[in-house]
């Protein structure tokens, strides 16, 4: 059982390490994404909070459409860093794509026009971890080696299970290949949990997301272009957003959802601070209608199955973000991991296919050398 077990690590890690590679080493960059783009781009996502106010919701939207009368907000992302820019998810009318404006909530000027989702380094570098810059079929590629990430950490630890008999040993004189048997099995033992997490998170985002644009247009319709505003101009968006308080207890609003196709509402995803680190800043929702305002649905996660708030913890699990700082240095380094992992795998499956190789010839010089044998005689 080994054996095959062996062959069937060594085949995944084969078909599978390069792409794993840029998705684990993206992965383990985006981790501190926002930091690396307050290095890059500062005075894009950087607002100066203290002593002052974030203007209203409508002021703010107001003055994103009087800024950009050619685009319609589609989404808007509101961060419990006060000292981080509004990011406006945007679409520009006569077209169905998503771009970004990012708007200091404090004067209501504009910090960035509205962008592709993959203009700055950071973007670009998230589009190609989850999609290998392939579009939504790269979601569906992307889930297959997430999958065989798992596969590969199910293995490894089938292989290893007797890990703590010698998990601390490294042999540092020992010949090359036993070294790095050594630092393989370490490496892979200790990432392994973080990793199967990883992999099971990633995929079942990117198959959900997949299989929800099939079975929205699986009929052959193509995505909405906008041509109008969706929503009711006289509603009040600051008065809706003060009223999820009253639908939900202790809600935070981080994220407006704004009607981007026909027959689509306003719904309002925030924190409920719960005290459940695990649980996401997006977990409760609220909705309202886009035309009257009035109240549709409110989904409060602390009253959610047991099943509902662990799927919502994939989000903290997958960014590595529920225990501060810890927990995002911790996952960028186990990030890393299948780099070393690779150089050592390859290293040994090379060294191994060698010696099996020698060991072949030299049973076919032996079977040669008796035949000549037999024949003389």
């Amino acid at each position: 059982m080994n054996k095959t077990l062996f062959k069937l690590h060594s085949w995944m890690a084969l078909i599978a390490f390069v792409p794993l590679l840029v998705i684990c080493v993206t992965g383990s960059i985006l981790v501190f994404k926002y930091e690396i783009d307050s290095l890059l781009i500062e005075d894009k996502v950087r607002v100066d909070a203290a002593g002052r106010e974030r203007q209203s919701l409508d002021s703010l939207a107001s003055s994103v459409n009087s800024h950009f009368p050619d685009y319609e907000i589609v989404g808007w992302a509101l961060f419990q860093d006060e000292n981080r820019a509004d990011l406006v998810y945007t679409m520009e009318h006569g077209t169905d794509e998503w771009t970004y404006a990012l708007l200091d909530q404090y004067t209501g000027e504009p910090l960035r026009p509205p962008m592709g989702l993959t203009h700055h380094l950071t973007d670009w570098l998230l589009d190609l971890h989850f999609t290998l810059l392939a579009g939504d079929w790269g979601m569906l590629i992307t889930s297959v080696f997430s999958i065989l990430l798992c596969g590969l950490g199910i293995t490894g630890f089938i292989l290893y299970r007797k890990f703590w008999k010698n998990f601390f040993t490294l042999r540092w004189n020992a010949r090359m290949i036993v070294y790095f048997s050594d630092l393989h099995k370490m490496t892979g033992i200790i990432g392994a949990p973080i990793l199967l997490i990883l992999g099971f998170t990633g995929a079942w985002w990117n198959i959900t997301h997949f299989a929800h644009e099939m079975e929205e247009h699986a009929d052959g319709h193509e995505h909405y272009k906008m041509a109008e505003r969706l929503y009711n101009d006289d509603l009040s968006l600051q008065g809706l957003m003060d009223d999820t308080g009253n639908r939900i207890q202790n809600f935070e609003t981080t994220y407006i959802s704004f009607p981007w196709e026909p027959d689509t509402n306003f719904t309002f995803w925030g924190d409920v601070h719960s005290g459940n680190p695990l649980l996401s800043e997006y977990a409760s929702n609220v909705s309202y209608n886009a035309q009257t305002g009035d109240h549709m649905l409110s989904y409060d996660i602390r009253e959610a199955t047991l099943g509902a708030k662990i799927i919502d913890s994939y989000r903290r699990l997958h960014f590595g973000n529920f225990a501060g700082l810890v927990s995002k240095i911790l996952w960028c380094i186990i990030g890393l991991t299948p780099l070393l992992l690779s150089i050592t795998g390859i290293y040994i499956w090379n060294q191994r296919r060698g010696k099996r190789k020698a060991a072949r010839e030299k049973r076919r010089a032996k079977a040669a050398a008796m035949a000549a044998g037999a024949a003389a005689t």
